[in-house]
């Protein structure tokens, strides 16, 4: 398990913890996600490049992958946990997507939430989002990963 994931909250449930982060706004920007299974176990951990992104962009962009690496696995139920207050609020309805390129990309991840069914949003502290925030920073550090744990791909 990872060392700050908070347990999940739905038995079965699956998380992925996603960080999108860019190097100035806009800047360099990576992605970093790590899937994790009912059991708590890693299944693949992501830190990719983005290109040259505003950091709201590099959160969304992080989020698309997330949600095509998840429903990869067809989980009954996920749970996606953010260190992103803006996505996470705007994901649940909280904040409305005024910026069209996010209106954009929100419109993506909405259509990819659909075809995996049970999807909640989590906020939480960048503390709590360590590993995805490892992963996008060695990705913007020329060092990227693609790693399937013991179970994973």
């Amino acid at each position: 398990m990872i060392a700050t994931a908070l347990p999940p909250v739905v038995p079965g449930q699956w998380l992925v913890y996603v960080d999108g982060a860019a190097r100035g706004n806009p800047g360099p920007a990576a992605a970093g996600i790590c899937l994790v299974d009912p059991e708590g176990r890693p299944i693949r951990r992501i830190g990719k490049t983005l290109g040259r992104l505003p950091n709201n962009q590099a959160e969304y962009q992080a989020l698309l992958i997330a949600l095509d690496l998840a429903a990869s696995h067809a989980p009954p139920s996920l749970l996606v946990r953010m260190d992103s207050e803006l996505v996470v609020r705007q994901m649940t309805g909280r904040y409305r997507v005024k910026d069209p390129v996010l209106q954009r990309l929100h419109a993506r991840a909405e259509a990819m939430i659909r075809t995996i069914g049970t999807v909640r949003f989590e906020h939480v502290p960048r503390s709590l989002n360590a590993e995805a925030d490892r992963l996008a920073n060695l990705a913007l550090d020329g060092k990227p990963v693609d790693e399937a744990g013991p179970e994973g791909d």
